[in-house]
Formats: C-alpha cells, sequence, structure tokens
C-alpha cells in the first residue's frame, strides 16, 4: 500500500485508483464534521452500558468489551468485568501478558480448533436482462459468493477470496443485514465466520439474525461463530495491539468471513485527520495477515451519498458496495438501491440496481432498472 492510497481526494471527481481499470472515481470530500474526541461517551443501545450479555449482566465503564461464547450448558464461560487483561497499558504495548488472554478469546473458547426470484415490483422498474461480461473470470484466484440474492448475479464469477469490502450507505438501507447475510452462507456451506459489533450488543447482534431466520443461535453452540460486541473507544486506544493479536485468534477459531460492523464509528474516535488515515490503513493491513474474506460497514458522507464518512476506507477495500436511497421528484414511493463501485480483478455490473429489505434479508433485483 502506498502513501498515495491514503491521499485525501482532490474533490475533482471520482478519484481513479491506478492500475485497476474496473474502478470509478470517488468525490473528494474536503469537509469534516466535527466528530467527538475519546472522551466522549459513544451511544450503546438501550438496557445499562450498551455491554449486557445473554444473561442480563452489565460490564463497567472500564471494560473495552463484554463477550460471551455461547456454548452447551457444560462449557459456557461468562467473562466478568475488570479481568480482560493483567498488565496495564500505558503505551498501548503488553505489559506482562496478552491483550486478549482472557476476555476476547473467550468468545472464542467453545469452539474445536479444525484441522489443517422474481424480477421484481412492476412500479419503478423495468426489464433488463441478465447482466453481461466480457471474457472469462481469472480461474488461478479462488472466489467466492456474498450469499446476497441477485447481487452475486452482478458478479462474473464470485469475488476473490481474502478480499477486504466495504458497504456504504445511510441508515435504514441494510449494512447491518448486509454483513449478516453475508455470514450466514458461509456458516451454511460449513465455515466459520466472526461478527464484531461495534454498534450493538451481542444479544442484539444475535437476535437480529434470527428474526431473519439466521441460525445464529445454532452456530454459536456448534462453535463455529463468533459474536462479539466491543466499545469503539477502548478499541480505539488499543487498536495497534487488537490488530496485532486479532490475525493469530482468526487463525486459531478458522474463521474464513468476518464482519466488523461498523469502520465509522472507529474512525470517529481520531480527531485527527491524518492520525485518523494512519491508525486504520494499519489496522486493515494487519487484519488483512489472517487472509480471510473481511466485510466492514461504513456510515455513508453527509456531503457525497457515494463515499464513506471519512473518505478513507473506499480507497483501502477491494470491493465497494453502496446502498442508497432513490427519491423521485415526483414524490412517488422511496426506493432502495444498490451499486457496485468497484471489486479488484473482477468483472461486474456497472448498473444501479434496485433491492429491497424483507423478513429474510436483502433481494438485489439484477434484472431490472430504475426509471
Amino acid at each position: 500500500m502506498s502513501e498515495d492510497d491514503l491521499a485525501e481526494p482532490d474533490g475533482s471527481g471520482r478519484s481513479e485508483e491506478p492500475g485497476h481499470s474496473d474502478e470509478t472515481e470517488e468525490p473528494g470530500h474536503s469537509d469534516e464534521t466535527e466528530e467527538p474526541s475519546h472522551s466522549d461517551e459513544t451511544e450503546r443501545p438501550p438496557g445499562s452500558d450498551g455491554f449486557d450479555g445473554l444473561d442480563g449482566s452489565d460490564g463497567g465503564s472500564g471494560d473495552w468489551f463484554e463477550a460471551e461464547s455461547v456454548g452447551v450448558d457444560s462449557g459456557r464461560r461468562e467473562v466478568g468485568a475488570g479481568d480482560w487483561f493483567d498488565a496495564e497499558f500505558d503505551d498501548g504495548s503488553a505489559g506482562g501478558g496478552s491483550l486478549f488472554e482472557e476476555d476476547f478469546a473467550a468468545a472464542f473458547a467453545e469452539a474445536d480448533v479444525p484441522g489443517l426470484g422474481d424480477d421484481g415490483p412492476g412500479l419503478g422498474f423495468e426489464t433488463a436482462g441478465e447482466p453481461e461480461f466480457d471474457g472469462e473470470p481469472d480461474s488461478e484466484l479462488p472466489r467466492f459468493d456474498l450469499g446476497i440474492e441477485g447481487l452475486d448475479g452482478m458478479i462474473h464469477g464470485g469475488i476473490p477470496e481474502r478480499s477486504l469490502m466495504v458497504a456504504i450507505g445511510g441508515a435504514g438501507t441494510g449494512k447491518t443485514t448486509f454483513g449478516l447475510q453475508f455470514l450466514t452462507h458461509g456458516l451454511e456451506n460449513g465455515e466459520r465466520a466472526v461478527f464484531l459489533s461495534l454498534e450493538e450488543s451481542h444479544e442484539r447482534v444475535v437476535n437480529s439474525a434470527t428474526e431473519k431466520g439466521y441460525a445464529f443461535e445454532r452456530y454459536l453452540e456448534e462453535g463455529r461463530l463468533a459474536v462479539v460486541d466491543l466499545d469503539a473507544i477502548e478499541m480505539a486506544n488499543s487498536l495497534t495491539s487488537m490488530g496485532s493479536e486479532l490475525p493469530r485468534l482468526i487463525e486459531e477459531f478458522g474463521a474464513s468471513r468476518l464482519v466488523l460492523d461498523s469502520v465509522s464509528l472507529l474512525e470517529m474516535m481520531y480527531d485527527e485527520r491524518s492520525k485518523r488515515r494512519m491508525e486504520i490503513y494499519e489496522f486493515t493491513r494487519q487484519l488483512k495477515e489472517a487472509g480471510i474474506s473481511i466485510l466492514f460497514t461504513s456510515e455513508v458522507s453527509q456531503s457525497n451519498p457515494y463515499a464513506s464518512r471519512h473518505g478513507i476506507i473506499e480507497y483501502l477495500a477491494d470491493a465497494v458496495f453502496v446502498l442508497q436511497y432513490v427519491r423521485p421528484d415526483d414524490f412517488r414511493e422511496t426506493r432502495l438501491a444498490l451499486e457496485i463501485q468497484k471489486i479488484r480483478d473482477a468483472n461486474h455490473s456497472r448498473d444501479k440496481k434496485p433491492y429491497e429489505i424483507t423478513d429474510e434479508g436483502i433481494s438485489v433485483y439484477h434484472q431490472a432498472n430504475l426509471f
């Protein structure tokens, strides 16, 4: 990764990343919204301080996360407040033990380490047919499907494994659902997965997945899924240590897919633009060393519907999906539309396609066009 990848957009329209002819240009972000400092408290879900486990216990304000690995009754382990590390961290480095010896590792504790439709509604849509692609995908690259109906049909041959992806969108566009579906598809095919939440508690993530018919509780009991809720402030303070520990823990757990929801909350913890860029860059670089497929969710920029909140993560990602509202001038019903902004080493549709969020998740009408 060169320094040019971290450069701020110049505001001249969509900026082109060198070496990737299929990537679209992104507008610049000269505006910086005022963000909370480290001393600000991050808003958490109702119910104590947002660190509730499945047993309803409360975590203290000093804990950077509280996670519970849900397994068989005889093997369940609860993580108490204040026992997540043995050494103090004055400069972000470990004193006498690993940063994740207790709490984070407990989220993986129950797992056995493995050995080496429809064309869409009529109003507002017109039939477009299947997307056409030139040539064949590179057969040398192992690829995977996202597991999102219609969206996989917009990608020729699938996304290369070990890609870092980001789903960008405003409130209510289905970013978290996108991540839950991505993990569920892998879990249904025998893979292992990790969901890191900076916004919702462990219980809320599991309940949200269950409401959509995703068997998260069963996958947790089988030890193939880890759901960990993290405090964004503490994570930002320990990001270097966490970035170095995560790849090892992921490898030991045997996960092939990971979701971080959302990276925007982590970015907000840094007041200085240059520090924010460097911290996020280093974290993503370390995380990619785990050799798995990763999806971040990100809030959209307030001034540009095609860019992330801080205009950083899309330049570090291998694939970018933009979820947005489409509001017709004639005041018809607001629609949801999805666009693939880029996928490295993959041919994909460049059309903006309508989608819906149903009780079962996101469904993209890839054979329809908006009008």
